[in-house]
């Protein structure tokens, strides 16, 4: 079990609709919501069952009536105060979350009986979630309280998600109470008590610092070393203790800790298994949340004694969410520990290893911190989920460049029976996979082929089917290149067609393509990738780079200008551009992309782009670049993309795509983000997308509420042209295309 106190997703208020709180349901993947005043008093609560009952029983529903008629009032809640062990018992077979109430009946936490974990202030601590990392500052500010509020930021500025502290009171915790050290006791007990008098802060200043770190934003925990502390620390409101390797064998000290029931993250250096294993079976007794951090209590920890597989065995004697604390040089053990598991780390941290005291010399400076956070996030990146492999979006772009396809090897008539000496295999991948070539054999062929044409997933099983016209509220149309121009658009009724070029389009005469003028309407895709590995950016600070970007840029508008000869329905042609402004190593801070807008601003004052509708594309965080990601840090953010189009007066093309990874990305509402840019929006590229780099995904097939685009499509972008850019989606004679543009035509877009 684990208390989880962040409860958006699983709220709504009473006079909310049906469809609100289906939305919440399907958002949390939990199957509940509940339902409060707005005072925040819990009424009621709404499972997927519950839907599915009043629905049965009410034939000609309708969702924006009030939930307030499906909710449940004989639900099972308790208090957010009571212990563990007394949330557990309110759990049965059949109800896996409670929700959690305080002492006037506010909805305020809930508990879930299934994972392990739980809540330090904003963090939740859970196999599911990023690990927890704590800046043991302890008493590295050497008695200091500027040094101390100087630690936190540098622990904030490094990634830090929480801070730590120390607190003893000497007097009860030493048995000459607290005094200058007696030369009854050992060197290293002479040493510790030493710094100790000299460098502890007192309880108000530590309060101070305290508050400090969470006006920073930033969670404080305190490590108490006896019960005075205890008493102390909790009177304040910490969120959560942290027991010291010393005190996991300290049975007063845990009871003393259990009994607050707030959260506790134990240290097991010095410990062996069965203390370890007993302190566990109490904690259990106790109905305490813990969880366990693998560590050798030496300073520093030799390598070979640091055992990082110890944490499997330790995860399975404590039941719970496991962790490292490391005293080792350098940061690689924490990184690696990660990797094994760990969902806690805590390192120690200073300004100067050289400064006085022993927790120095074994410190984490701010930059080498910051380096171990960003190492510890990229690798929960990579460790990813224990399920059946996808092929990524960049793997599917290089699979078309580098991969081999089944072709025809001579002329096959509609009708013939397809033989294995028919068939090649060649590069590039955009055809079956050459797997599949015993699925392709003893098919009969739907269609005429030509020596070197691909052979198709149609060719095999029946696909979508084009229809001759498609019934839209906007005008529609689908992006093609010029090779494939005539046969996209045979027997079908579009608006208009979106020409995507490449840098070789560039060169051709349009004669070669088109003999005659045509009835509709198009627009134009510029290039993002130029000869000789050029991508454009009117925002380089590069000249003799930007200079290239507005020559190429300028011959895009010029073919555009001479397509008006074959497509005269169409005065002033929309063109789709990227801009620039992509960094490989990393996000740009706010005053540096300000900067860049700046530039892209007044590059293009220098082109003449009157002839033109220019319709700047929304861009993802992590465009692809020759099959690798990139850093785009333009035209992503709702916030900045309206600034600019305010300011300047130019139009974007919003790409659903896009625009949906960037609120992936940046936990972003979807809403929210339509709402600020579609008024600016002059072109559309609607499509879906899946997490926050899968890009050009089938329509219906990823993360996007096309009835909520939809709506707000209607009210805040009528009319507006729209093509569905499914990656792909020109192969086998459009399928990709005629698919979305039959789910878009059946949701009303």
């Amino acid at each position: 079990m684990y208390i989880e106190k962040k409860i958006k997703s699983y709220l709504v208020f009473s006079g909310d609709s049906i469809w609100d709180a289906l939305k919440q349901i399907n958002d949390n993947q939990s199957r509940i919501v509940f339902v409060v005043e707005d005072s925040g008093i819990l009424i009621g609560a709404v499972s997927d069952g519950d839907f599915r009952r009043w629905v049965t029983s009410h034939p000609n529903f309708d969702l924006n009536q009030p939930i307030d008629l499906v909710m449940n009032q004989n639900f099972i809640s308790t208090s957010v105060h009571n212990t563990q062990e007394v949330i557990a018992r309110c759990f049965t077979p059949d109800k896996d979350i409670i929700p959690l109430v305080d002492e006037v009946g506010r909805f305020v936490a809930l508990a879930r009986k299934s994972g392990i974990g739980f809540q330090v202030g904003e963090h939740l601590i859970s196999e599911q979630n990023k690990s927890f990392i704590i800046a043991e500052i302890g008493n590295n500010h050497n008695g200091d309280v500027g040094l101390a509020k100087k630690l936190v930021d540098l622990a904030v500025q490094a990634g830090a998600d929480c801070v730590k502290f120390q607190m003893r009171d000497l007097g009860s915790l030493y048995s000459n109470r607290g005094k200058a050290a007696e030369n009854k006791y050992d060197l290293g007990s002479q040493y510790t008590l030493d710094i100790l008098n000299r460098f502890q802060l007192t309880k108000d200043e530590l309060f101070d610092v305290f508050d400090y770190s969470y006006k920073q934003g930033i969670v404080p925990l305190c490590t108490p070393w006896d019960l005075v502390s205890v008493d102390i620390l909790d009177n304040y409101g910490l969120e959560a203790f942290k027991v010291a390797s010393a005190d996991f064998t300290n049975f007063e000290m845990l009871e003393a800790l259990a009994e607050i029931g707030k959260p506790i993250i134990c240290s097991t250096g010095m410990c062996t298994e069965s203390e370890i294993k007993a302190s566990v079976s109490l904690l259990r007794q106790l109905g305490s949340q813990f969880s366990l951090l693998h560590c050798n209590s030496t300073y520093p920890t030799p390598f070979k004694d640091v055992n990082l597989l110890y944490l499997g065995r330790l995860k399975k004697i404590a039941g719970t969410i496991v962790g490292y604390s490391g005293h080792e040089r350098g940061f690689s053990v924490p990184v690696a520990a990660v990797a094994l598991g760990a969902k806690i780390i805590e390192k120690h941290f200073t300004v100067d290893r050289s400064m006085e005291g022993s927790d120095h010399k074994v410190s984490l400076l701010p930059d080498e911190f910051a380096d171990m956070v960003r190492q510890i996030r990229e690798v929960e990146e990579a460790i990813g989920q224990d399920k059946e492999r996808e092929v990524t979006q960049g793997e599917l772009i290089n699979r078309e460049n580098l991969a081999k396809s089944l072709v025809t090897n001579q002329s096959i008539k509609k009708g013939q029976i397809i033989k294995r000496e028919m068939i090649e295999v060649k590069s590039p991948g955009q055809g079956l996979q050459p797997n599949r070539i015993h699925d392709l054999l003893g098919k009969v062929a739907s269609r005429d082929m030509m020596p070197g044409d691909f052979f198709f997933e149609s060719d095999i099983v029946q696909k979508a089917i084009k229809k001759s016209e498609y019934n839209f509220s906007r005008p529609y149309g689908i992006p093609v290149r010029y090779h494939d121009y005539a046969n996209l658009t045979t027997n079908i009724n579009l608006d208009f067609v979106e020409f995507h070029l490449s840098y070789h389009d560039l060169n051709v005469l349009l004669n070669d393509f088109f003999s005659s003028t045509q009835t509709i309407g198009f627009a134009v895709h510029s290039p993002e990738l130029f000869a000789g590995d050029h991508i454009m950016d009117l925002a380089s600070e590069d000249e003799t780079y930007l200079e290239r970007s507005i020559s190429e840029l300028e011959r895009v508008i010029s073919i555009t200008n001479n397509l008006k000869c074959f497509f005269p329905t169409t005065e002033k042609p929309v063109l789709v551009i990227n801009v620039g402004g992509w960094s490989p190593k990393g996000f740009l801070p706010l005053e540096k992309r300000k900067e860049l807008y700046f530039r892209v601003e007044t590059t293009l004052e220098r082109i003449d782009i009157e002839s033109v509708q220019l319709a700047i594309q929304t861009m993802p965080p992590f465009p692809w670049h020759f099959g690798g990601q990139s850093h785009h840090n333009l035209f992503v953010d709702p916030n900045e993309i309206y600034e600019f189009c305010h300011r300047t007066g130019h139009k974007i093309c919003l790409d659903v795509s896009h625009s949906m990874m960037a609120c992936n990305y940046y936990q972003w509402d979807f809403s929210e983000f339509l709402e600020k840019v579609l008024p600016y929006t002059v072109h559309l590229h609607i499509v879906d997308a899946k997490g926050v780099d899968g890009e050009g995904v089938q329509i219906g097939k990823g993360d996007v509420d096309f009835k909520m685009l939809k709506d707000k499509l209607d009210v805040l972008a009528p009319k507006i042209q729209f093509i569905p850019e499914v990656w792909q989606g020109h192969k086998d004679k459009g399928e990709g295309f005629w698919f979305a543009l039959e789910f878009l035509e059946k949701i009303g877009i």
